[in-house]
């Protein structure tokens, strides 16, 4: 009877003790069968996604309270839903490219740690500056964390199994925004200084993630490209099974990853095509969903809907996590290049209308937010699964890191300037430009978006 395959490492080494005649590497580490381990280093990367989230919609919630206490006018208020976000794009660009040099393990543990003692001190502020500073010095964590942590998840998992577990990375996300809102919503209910409680905790957490984090390894990938075969060898066989021919998954490695590439080589002739389709596809989604998701409320006042009103709030949320979790089945079935194409078209056509026909009836712009909002969450599955695909091993954090840092630059742009547009020019030209930004990311799909869909990465 032929060998089941699907045998977990640990039942495979009992089967080996038990007939030494099978002991011999057998399964290749693309191709090797899902375990413990693997799940376990995806769900230490939900930690990220999760604090985005989470971070991203207590500051909208948060502001409400904060405002009013501070006398923050529309300026401070965009720059506090923007600091975050700004701070991710120093953290991915950072330590993207210092963990193609120095390696991803050390690294991914600092990040959170920055992360819980930032998240405590915004109990203590006393004014917007330390607020500011201290949002900064979070989404630097987690931008950090953007690019260390689809990255070993890329470089750990077989790649029959990456693409599901990368997206569920941004499915936390969506968990994350979800329970800001309802925790949020109730605590900021309370009044007072309710708002510092909120913030403090986000702490919680990034606590528990930083600790679960110890013993974490580092990448064999990574090990390679610095000619530490023994030590990649070793985290092979431990981590993932000494059913491993890793003789052979060694040898795999192209020769070009014994150096340490070079930022430049990311716009260069090879690999500039893939960088800049995957700066704009990221851009052209993102934008959008941070501006009108971090003032939510002043968009359903827009569409004529009471902004205070629970029920639509809850109603888009729960589209939010169904698009998340349908997102997770689309990008198993759909190549990436048709999904990339379909969801931008989509989310333009539900889009547009709203700037076209600001004052159409709500019972017609608000079911087109709806199917706006469950494609949106579907379509960003696609933010951790790309990104790791599109660049070899010595510049994989590097890209994943430019990706990220790059998108929460334009999405920290669009959050500062929603607030600002809706006031001086108004609701239509607002929605208008941001569904031109999603026809811009399906004309640049159709024309640059790779086939990545399982490809063995090097």
């Amino acid at each position: 009877m032929p060998e089941d395959r699907t045998l977990t490492p640990a039942a495979s080494r009992a089967d080996c003790a038990a007939a030494p005649e099978r002991a011999a590497p057998t399964d290749t580490f693309d191709d090797a069968p899902l375990n413990r381990f693997h799940l376990k280093i995806t769900a230490l990367t939900f930690g990220a996604n999760f604090s985005d989230g989470y971070q991203l919609g207590i500051i909208g919630i948060a502001l409400t309270a904060i405002a009013p206490q501070m006398h923050l006018g529309s300026l401070w208020q965009g720059l506090m839903g923007a600091s975050a976000l700004i701070g991710v794009f120093a953290g991915s660009i950072v330590i993207g490219w210092a963990a193609d040099r120095m390696g991803r393990q050390r690294l991914y543990m600092l990040d959170f740690l920055l992360i819980a003692v930032a998240s405590v001190l915004q109990f203590f502020v006393s004014s917007p500056e330390q607020l500011f500073v201290l949002r900064l010095l979070i989404g630097f964590g987690i931008g950090a964390d953007y690019a260390l942590g689809p990255t070993l998840v890329a470089e750990f998992v077989p790649r029959r199994y990456r693409g599901g577990l990368l997206a569920s990375l941004t499915c936390l996300w969506t968990v994350g925004y979800i329970a800001a809102f309802f925790f949020g919503t109730y605590l900021i209910g309370l009044g007072g200084d309710s708002w510092r409680w909120l913030l403090l905790s986000s702490a919680v957490p990034a606590v528990v993630v930083l600790l679960l984090r110890l013993g974490t390894p580092e990448s064999p990938r990574w090990l390679l490209s610095k000619g530490r075969t023994d030590e990649a060898r070793q985290v092979v066989a431990r981590f993932v099974g000494s059913h491993v021919d890793f003789d052979t998954f060694a040898a795999q490695q192209p020769a070009t990853t014994q150096r340490a590439g070079s930022y430049r080589e990311l716009f260069g002739r090879e690999h500039w095509r893939n960088t800049a389709f995957g700066v704009l596809f990221y851009n052209c989604q993102v934008i959008p969903y941070f501006a009108i998701y971090t003032f939510l409320p002043l968009v359903l006042v827009k569409i004529q809907l009471d902004g205070d009103d629970f029920l639509s709030e809850a109603l888009l949320n729960f589209f939010l996590l169904l698009g998340g979790v349908a997102g997770l089945w689309l990008v198993a079935r759909l190549t990436r290049r048709r999904l990339t194409i379909g969801s931008f078209v989509v989310l333009a056509l539900s889009l547009a209308p709203m700037g076209i026909w600001p004052d159409a009836p709500a019972l017609l712009l608000f079911p087109l937010f709806l199917v706006f909002t469950f494609t949106m969450s579907a379509a960003t599955n696609l933010d951790q699964v790309y990104p790791p695909e599109l660049f070899p091993t010595e510049l994989r954090s590097s890209g994943v890191g430019l990706l990220n840092g790059m998108s929460r630059i334009g999405s920290a742009i669009g959050t500062f300037l929603l607030p600002v547009s809706l006031g001086s020019l108004g609701f239509a030209p607002t929605m208008t430009a941001l569904a031109g930004v999603l026809v811009i990311g399906a004309v640049v799909s159709v024309l640059w978006a790779p086939e990545t869909s399982g490809t063995a990465l090097d």
